[in-house]
C-alpha cells in the first residue's frame, strides 16, 4: 500500500466559501482514478466541510458541491 496526498478546491452551488486543502489516503499502488478520488474526497472531506460551515439549519446536497483536483502525488509523510 501507497500513501497519496491529493490538492484540491471543493465548491458548493449555494456555499460561497470554498474548501481549498489536501487530502491524504491509501491505496495499492498504481493509477489514481480521479473519479474514485473525487467521491472519495466528497464522503470523506467536502460534505462535512460545507454541513460544517452551513450549520444543522441547511442540509447539505453532495450533488451541490464540485471537486477539483489539482495535484495528486505519492506522500511519505
Amino acid at each position: 500500500m501507497t500513501f497519496y496526498i491529493a490538492q484540491f478546491t471543493a465548491k458548493h452551488r449555494v456555499v460561497q466559501v470554498e474548501q481549498n486543502s489536501i487530502f491524504i489516503w491509501k491505496q495499492e499502488s498504481g493509477d489514481i482514478d480521479p473519479s474514485l478520488l473525487e467521491d472519495k474526497i466528497l464522503r470523506e472531506s467536502a460534505s462535512h466541510f460545507f454541513q460544517m460551515v452551513a450549520g444543522d439549519n441547511y442540509p447539505i446536497a453532495k450533488e451541490d458541491i464540485a471537486i477539483t483536483v489539482w495535484k495528486t502525488e505519492p506522500f511519505s509523510g
